[in-house]
């Protein structure tokens, strides 16, 4: 068995503070300028924060700029583009900055007349501010992971999982990021690295990380006892 971590895991929640910006877009080529100049924490709200607003129905695209993109300028084409567009593949949000400044260039070099959406409909940039909660749950052993993770908020999975890869210089997750300070756990590292936490929702997230925890150390139990 891994020796346990000497720093034991603080278990955190969060909240997603959304802060207007003052900034609008009616048209694609204003989106594409306020892209260029809006905060990134804005950015970043935009593509993640739908993660964490309550919702009653499942939205089509997975980020606010896809969505505004479709229904309001009508064009399917760069709402598909804008779309695949993951998150997760940037180490920096300046990187998604650029992609999405590139993507919809591309986008206006091929339309003379670009959409213009309804007045009242305008997309709002909004930036984020995260708030962060103790819920005084602390894990000494990784195997705490099987049993803790499944019992965490969807919130809690947003900050540990998601979140952490801006915050963490390594730009990892928290569970990797804990793991990695102990011999021996290299092959669920290595899991938890192949999961994309975007194309999926909070609960889904939440779900797979619990099979995947649960699964690793019932066969790490099953190799001791053998």
């Amino acid at each position: 068995m891994a020796p346990t971590n000497s720093v034991p895991f603080a278990v955190k929640d969060c909240a997603l503070i959304a802060i207007a910006t003052g900034r609008e877009a009616r048209t694609l080529r204003e989106l594409q300028h306020q892209l260029e100049e809006v905060d990134v924490s804005s950015i970043y709200y935009h593509f993640w924060g739908g993660l964490l607003r309550p919702g009653f129905e499942e939205r089509q695209y997975h980020n606010d700029f896809a969505e505004w993109v479709r229904h309001q300028l009508n064009d399917n084409v760069l709402a598909e583009r804008l779309a695949v567009i993951d998150p997760s593949d940037f180490a920096e949000l300046e990187g998604l900055r650029a992609e999405l400044v590139e993507v919809i260039g591309e986008r206006l070099d091929e339309s003379e007349m670009p959409a213009w959406s309804r007045s009242d409909r305008q997309l709002q940039l909004i930036r984020s501010q995260i708030v962060v909660f103790d819920t005084h749950v602390t894990l000494d052993q990784p195997r705490e992971l099987a049993e803790t993770v499944s019992r965490l908020s969807t919130s809690s999975i947003f900050y540990h999982f998601i979140d952490a890869r801006r915050r963490l210089p390594e730009k990892v997750d928290d569970f990797r990021s804990w793991l990695a300070g102990l011999p021996g756990y290299e092959a669920l590292i290595v899991q938890l690295a192949e999961i994309d936490p975007y194309f999926v929702t909070l609960a889904e997230l939440k779900n797979h990380l619990a099979t995947v925890f649960a699964a690793y150390f019932e066969e790490e139990s099953d190799e001791r006892t053998a």
